[in-house]
């Protein structure tokens, strides 16, 4: 509601700043001032000379009235503007940029419009998507007037229409989809928006040039749902991913299994390489079974480990007995 407000004061803003009425250009009001200063100083130097008083009071009269032709007369638009000048009430052109000139009484100025590229702000509170489900739309539309002559005369106020035909848009645009598609699909809103508004603004001499989706928000207790859907699935595409670990593991164990009952040498050295590198490990101890001892001739290997450690701890104890000595 307060968004709808803003929008409306703020074309009823616009429209008062752009009453050609209200518009005194600060070069015409110079002008004026100076014609005043200088009638007043040229009758009173005709009074000083004997001029009679009825020819000086004529002369300050025609000077006045000349300063007052250039403060209605004289108007000035700027560089991005038009205006829109009316005789007697009917239409006879558009005037400026730059200096003009309209007559007083006769002429009138009634709207200066802006060519410039325009931002109007614009929301869908409380909206029920296609899937029932209320939601708060923020958006921005990017505008221009192409056509200064059908804005000013085939609708009443542009602005203001603009913003009610892009808010109207707005709900029924999201009336026609699922919440699941507003929230991934913005291009597509942007899109049909753009289209829509389009459509109805361009008869007022108004395009449309983009529209921005910035914000979508919806109830806290569906985004606590979809919250909680979203690590559902990811938990369950987890376990999948494991599922699908344990099943390429065990058929790489099974390709190995008919690998090594072709060729047992082959199995026995891998037995023997996983053995080694348990044994390697600092404090480690390997149990292994009397049935692999006998099959892969362990029993001679760790005789001759063990003889090997026996030698190299007494050659270490001889050595340490000559340096005591």
């Amino acid at each position: 509601m307060r968004t709808r407000n803003w929008t409306y004061e703020r074309g009823k803003r616009i429209q008062a700043s752009q009453t050609g009425q209200i518009r005194v250009p600060g070069v015409a009001f110079a002008v004026w001032l100076i014609l005043m200063t200088v009638s007043a100083l040229l009758a009173l130097w005709l009074q000083s000379l004997g001029v009679r008083g009825t020819l000086i009071g004529l002369l300050i009269v025609g000077i006045n009235l000349v300063g007052l032709y250039v403060l209605f007369a004289l108007k000035i638009a700027d560089q991005w503007e038009k205006a829109i000048v009316l005789r007697f009430g009917r239409f006879i052109g558009l005037r400026g940029p730059g200096i003009f000139w309209v007559v007083p009484v006769v002429d009138r100025v009634t709207n200066w419009i802006d060519h410039r590229v325009m931002v109007t702000p614009f929301s869908a509170e409380k909206t029920l998507t296609k899937d029932t489900v209320p939601v708060d739309v923020d958006a921005v539309l990017f505008w221009l007037v192409w056509d200064a002559e059908k804005a000013a005369l085939e609708v009443e106020d542009y602005q203001v229409a603009i913003a009610w035909a892009a808010q109207t848009a707005l709900r029924e645009v999201i009336g026609q989809m699922d919440l699941a598609d507003i929230l991934v699909g913005r291009a597509r809103m942007d899109r049909d928006l753009q289209k829509i508004i389009d459509e109805r603004t361009t008869p007022w001499g108004v395009t449309v040039q983009s529209v921005e989706i910035r914000d979508i928000v919806i109830p806290q207790e569906l985004e606590d749902a979809m919250s909680r859907q979203a690590q559902a699935e990811r938990e369950r595409q987890a376990r999948v991913i494991l599922g699908e670990s344990e099943k390429q593991i065990a058929q790489s164990f099974a390709d190995a299994s008919i690998a090594y009952h072709d060729n047992p040498t082959a199995l026995h050295l891998r037995a023997m390489n996983m053995l080694f590198e348990g044994l390697q490990e600092r404090g480690a101890m390997v149990i292994v079974p009397s049935t692999a001892v006998d099959t892969m001739n362990l029993g001679a290997l760790m005789g001759i480990t063990s003889l090997a450690g026996i030698t190299a701890g007494g050659l270490e104890k001889g050595d340490q007995s000559q340096e005591d000595s």
